[in-house]
């Protein structure tokens, strides 16, 4: 698999900053290294695409055994659902042009209860005709 020059997370780049948690055949997990959110995870493929829209067919295949193996990662810890999250294109927060999707396992009680992904969408969005 090819790798994109300085793409910290191509695998062939060995730019990553801790090791995978674990590995499918077409991606692999990374837990969180941002101290305001220490319990999360990405998934993201081995193979270098820029977002979900360049995923093969092959790897939405395997996305499930991903997903299902992230999720059984994060069950010891007894959460009481999930934000899962793509951000594609630097409008919409994307900061590493890989494709990865955020995995933030979210409990009853915690601050945001409650509050998804939507809210930024709620926000009045410059230049769209009402």
């Amino acid at each position: 698999m090819a790798a994109r020059p300085g793409c910290r997370f191509c695998l062939k780049n060995e730019l990553l900053l801790d090791e995978p948690i674990f590995e499918t055949g077409h991606f692999y997990m990374l837990g969180s290294i941002d101290p305001m959110v220490p319990l999360a995870g990405m998934v993201i493929p081995k193979r270098h695409s820029d977002d979900p829209f360049g995923l093969l067919p092959e790897e939405w295949t395997d996305f499930g055994t991903a997903l299902a193996t992230a999720k059984a990662y994060f069950s010891h810890h007894r959460p009481d659902g999930y934000t899962l999250g793509w951000n594609v294109g630097a409008a919409g927060g994307q900061h590493v042009f890989h494709t990865h999707l955020h995995i933030n396992p979210r409990f009853a009680g915690e601050p945001n209860e409650g509050v998804g992904i939507r809210r930024v969408m709620r926000t009045p969005m410059w230049g769209l005709d009402q």
